[in-house]
């Protein structure tokens, strides 16, 4: 699947360890509607921040488990068969090979951590 043009996904490593990652000036600079950095690496894992309204496609990654963890609004994934709603710090994990489609009903702030050689739209 192509990248969707309205969405913002930067893949580069935006912070080193050691270096202090401040969210809230993050979300205070985002300007658009669905943006998702790269926050730091973690091993072979990344850890990013995603600030979104809307929905975002169906999709699901074959090889790859994805960690979403909420901050601030509301993220609903949908499922084939069911909707997990995630509110203020909840989260879940999404198995590799499952369709799924994330949206957001107002402005969410959330955290993810997967692979760092996952493709964010899906295979």
């Amino acid at each position: 699947m192509s990248k969707p043009e309205n969405y913002n996904i930067n893949l580069d490593v935006k912070y080193g360890h050691l270096e202090l990652i401040d969210v809230p000036s993050i979300i205070a600079a985002c300007t658009e509607q669905w943006w998702n950095q790269t926050l730091t690496q973690v091993n072979d894992s990344v850890v990013r921040i995603g600030i979104v309204e809307g929905e975002f496609h169906w999709h699901k990654h074959d090889d790859d488990d994805e960690f979403f963890f909420v901050l601030q609004g509301q993220l609903l994934i949908d499922l084939e068969d069911q909707t997990i709603v995630l509110n203020p710090m909840q989260g879940t994990t999404v198995t590799k090979g499952v369709m799924h489609r994330p949206r957001a009903p107002q402005k969410t702030v959330m955290l993810m951590v997967e692979t760092s050689n996952i493709e964010p739209t899906g295979d």
